[in-house]
C-alpha cells in the first residue's frame, strides 16, 4: 500500500525534560504513584477503562465514551502498541476500509486517550476528507430498510423519517413528549437546535403504542452506540437479501437529509425546511437546494372519496392537488 503521507510532526508536551513519549509515559506513571494514585493497572485494558472514567467525570456522553472506547479497543486488538503514536499511525494507516473521516476519528480518540490517561498533548496527522453531498435514497429503499428491521430500530427509522431529528434528539424521546390523541410528538433539541412539534402519520403512532412502556425514554438501547451497531448488524443482512447495496449507504443521519430534501422540493420553501430541521443559520439549510434533481416529474395518482380515506393517504406522504366530481385526487412523486 503507498505510504500516506503525513504533513504534521508529533509534538509532545513532556515533563521533566524526557527525551521520547515512552519516557513520558513512564514519568507520568511515577508521578502518579508518588502522588498515592490507586487502583492503577498497568495493562492496557485497565488503562482504557481508566479513561473511559476520566471521560465519564468530564461529562461526555455515554455513546461518545463508547465510540472512544471501541476505536481504542479495535486499534489495540490489531496490534497497536497505544503507548507508541508511531505504532498507532502505522495501524490506523493500514486500515484500507476505513474511510479518512474514520481515521481522523481514530486519531481524535487515541489523542484525548493519551492527554487523559498521560497527561501528553500531541498534534496527529489529520487526513483530508473530501467534501461531497449526501446520498439521498428513494422511499421506497427507506421503506424496504423499515421492513425488515426489529420493531424499536423500525420505530426509530419511522421517527427519523417523519421528523427529520437528529439521531440523539430521537433517541431522547421521553413519552411524555408524545400526544397519541393528537397525533403530534415534541422534539427537545441538541446542539444548539430549536424545538419543534410535528404531526406524526398513523402508522408511526401504531408503532410507538406497540413499544414496551418499561421507563421514561420511548427507546430502550443503553446509548445511539449501541443502537447504531444494532442496525448496522440487520441493514447488512437486508441489503444482502434484497440484493441492493445502497441500502448500506444509509445511516441515521441520512434520513434527516431525505426529508430535508424532500421538504423543499414539496414547498421549494427553504425558511420552512429551516424549521423543519431546527436550524437556527440559513447557511446550515442551503445545501439541500442541491439535492433537489429529480430527472423526472413522475408521480404516483391516489383519489379518495371519504375523510377517512384522504386521511389515509396524506398519512401515507400523498399530497392533495384538486377535485373532481366529489373526488380528490392526490398525487406522490415516484
Amino acid at each position: 500500500m503507498e505510504a500516506i503521507p503525513y504533513y504534521r510532526q508529533i509534538c509532545a508536551a513532556q515533563p521533566k525534560g524526557a527525551k521520547n513519549l515512552a519516557a513520558a509515559i513512564k514519568e507520568g506513571e511515577k508521578e502518579k504513584q508518588a502522588a498515592g494514585a490507586t487502583g492503577q493497572t498497568t495493562d492496557i485494558q485497565g488503562k482504557i477503562i481508566e479513561f473511559m472514567w476520566k471521560l465519564k467525570k468530564e461529562a461526555y456522553s455515554e455513546a461518545t465514551i463508547a465510540g472512544y472506547t471501541y476505536i481504542l479497543e479495535t486499534l489495540h486488538k490489531r496490534g497497536t502498541n497505544l503507548c507508541d503514536p508511531e505504532s498507532v499511525k502505522e495501524i490506523i494507516a493500514k486500515q484500507e476500509t476505513w474511510s479518512p473521516a474514520r481515521k481522523n476519528q481514530a486519531f481524535k480518540a487515541y489523542k484525548l486517550f493519551l492527554k487523559l490517561t498521560y497527561g501528553i498533548n500531541l498534534t496527529m496527522p489529520k487526513y483530508k476528507v473530501p467534501q461531497k453531498l449526501p446520498f439521498i435514497p428513494t422511499e421506497e429503499e427507506i421503506d424496504q430498510l423499515i421492513a425488515g428491521c426489529s420493531h424499536q430500530i423500525a420505530t426509530f427509522l419511522q421517527l427519523l423519517k417523519e421528523t427529520g431529528a437528529r439521531c440523539g434528539e430521537a433517541f431522547n424521546l421521553k413519552w411524555t413528549d408524545i400526544d397519541f390523541a393528537t397525533g403530534t410528538i415534541r422534539i427537545t433539541p441538541e446542539k444548539g437546535s430549536s424545538p419543534r412539534v410535528f404531526k406524526i402519520s398513523g402508522k408511526l403512532v401504531s408503532m410507538l403504542n406497540n413499544l414496551p412502556k418499561k421507563d421514561l425514554k420511548v427507546f430502550t438501547y443503553k446509548n445511539t452506540f449501541y443502537l447504531r451497531k444494532t442496525f448496522t448488524t440487520q441493514r447488512k443482512k437486508i441489503a444482502h437479501k434484497l440484493g441492493n447495496p445502497r441500502l448500506l449507504q444509509i445511516h441515521f443521519h441520512t434520513l434527516r437529509h431525505w426529508k430535508a430534501t424532500m421538504e423543499y422540493a414539496k414547498t421549494k420553501d427553504i425558511l420552512h425546511v429551516m424549521q423543519c430541521l431546527g436550524h437556527k443559520r440559513i447557511e446550515n439549510t442551503l445545501k439541500y437546494t442541491q439535492l433537489v434533481n429529480f430527472k423526472t416529474d413522475e408521480y404516483v395518482c391516489k383519489t379518495a372519496k371519504t375523510i377517512e380515506e384522504a386521511a389515509q393517504l396524506i398519512e401515507a406522504g400523498f399530497e392533495y392537488v384538486t377535485e373532481i366530481n366529489n373526488i380528490k385526487l392526490f398525487r406522490k412523486r415516484k
